[in-house]
């Protein structure tokens, strides 16, 4: 492979992966300890849900939608919701990415709004609204914060999360009050059973994918080495795997400060997959790609796939190589979507922490994000 995105060659990329103690020094912010204590979050955040009284939140009946409001790596958890309790759930799951809550959300729905810092802007503005309009409501996010103060006002129950570092690093610690709320209406199906067989599968990515273990055989270190000096297109082939694809993404472009683009099988059929003939496909007759950053394509398959999704990754997957294309194919394994979620979503945090490392960039700063919140304060 010629020189990547950074200037660094990849055998230069596969030495660095090798080497613990550059890893270590490479990781400055601790994202990989960051990443190795999701199990942990599942196991103390069902004790705090149990002592904090959720039940305030769902009330006699089930509601008519729930609505997650939160932003980034906090915002992600409604989309993690929503593809646990799955497309027949009886209740709509909304998810809120900005300032406003729809137009017809009002007595009847429940909102959650999940901030890991406890002041997020957009959140709390949510949170403010769904108040005014007399909405049920539970919050999730840092201790003592004006989310908190919120959630005190409004008589409504409050999660508290303990940060793992970065937002982004506390995905099951945001995630898990949701679950849980779903679970006591009858929605996500989700017991201590469930809860555990997720956290094992999450210790045990932690396991193969630890900085000692060589990259042959770390899924992590291989998957990072795979995407080292390509642009990934992900997809995933359910709406659960699509919540993955898009983890995947928004983890690429905070650890790795790398680009991505992620989809969902079948609609990445009828817009994204027409890529594979343009100037990033090094395949492409008449083409060549596009400042040596050519197409890889990444499909996440969950054993819960519609049967014609099946036909569609394989063909697509198959339309990739005919044109030159890599293609890195992960599959889902488990029985609940919980735990199935929770294993591809760990090798994929692992992945984009040693893709930045492999780049000799920092992971854990999001500078840029910094600089924005300065200039529009």
């Amino acid at each position: 492979m010629s020189e990547g995105m950074t200037g660094v060659d990849a055998g230069l990329a596969a030495d660095r992966l090798d080497d613990p103690e550059l890893i270590e020094a490479a990781d400055p912010g601790g994202m990989l300890r960051q990443v190795a204590s999701s199990a942990a979050q599942i196991r103390s955040t069902l004790t705090a849900c149990a002592e904090c009284g959720l039940q305030a939140a769902i009330g006699p009946d089930r509601p008519r939608a729930i609505v997650v409001a939160g932003m980034g790596g906090s915002g992600i958890a409604g989309d993690v919701l929503a593809a646990v309790c799955g497309p027949g759930s009886p209740v709509q799951i909304v998810t809120v990415h900005g300032y406003q809550l729809p137009g017809w959300v009002g007595a009847n729905d429940l909102v959650i709004a999940v901030s890991c810092s406890g002041s997020t802007e957009e959140t709390l503005s949510a949170a403010s609204e769904a108040v005014r309009r007399g909405c049920r409501l539970a919050c999730v996010g840092g201790a003592n914060s004006p989310l908190a103060d919120v959630a005190v006002q409004a008589r409504a129950p409050f999660v508290p999360v303990m940060s793992a570092g970065m937002p982004r690093s506390t995905l099951w610690g945001l995630s898990i009050p949701l679950i849980v709320i779903a679970g006591q209406l009858g929605l996500a199906g989700a017991g201590e059973a469930v809860y555990e067989a997720a956290a094992a599968a999450l210790e045990r990515v932690s396991y193969q994918c630890r900085p000692v273990s060589e990259s042959f055989i770390n899924p992590g270190k291989a998957l990072a080495l795979e995407l080292f000096g390509h642009l990934p297109v992900i997809w995933g082939s359910s709406p659960l795997a699509g919540v993955a694809a898009k983890r995947f993404a928004c983890q690429l472009n905070e650890n790795a400060k790398y680009p991505a683009v992620a989809g969902e099988l079948p609609e990445a059929n009828h817009n994204q997959v027409v890529a594979f003939d343009g100037p990033f496909a090094p395949g492409a007759t008449g083409t060549e790609a596009a400042s040596g950053f050519p197409l890889r394509l990444v499909v996440i398959a969950d054993p819960g796939e519609h049967p014609q999704v099946t036909r569609r990754r394989e063909a697509s997957a198959e339309l990739a190589s005919a044109r030159g294309i890599g293609v890195s194919e992960l599959p889902m394994e488990g029985d609940h979507p919980l735990e199935r979620l929770a294993g591809i979503v760990q090798l994929i945090d692992y992945a984009t922490v040693y893709l930045g490392i492999a780049a000799g960039i920092d992971p854990t700063p999001i500078t840029v994000i910094s600089d924005l919140k300065e200039r529009i304060a």
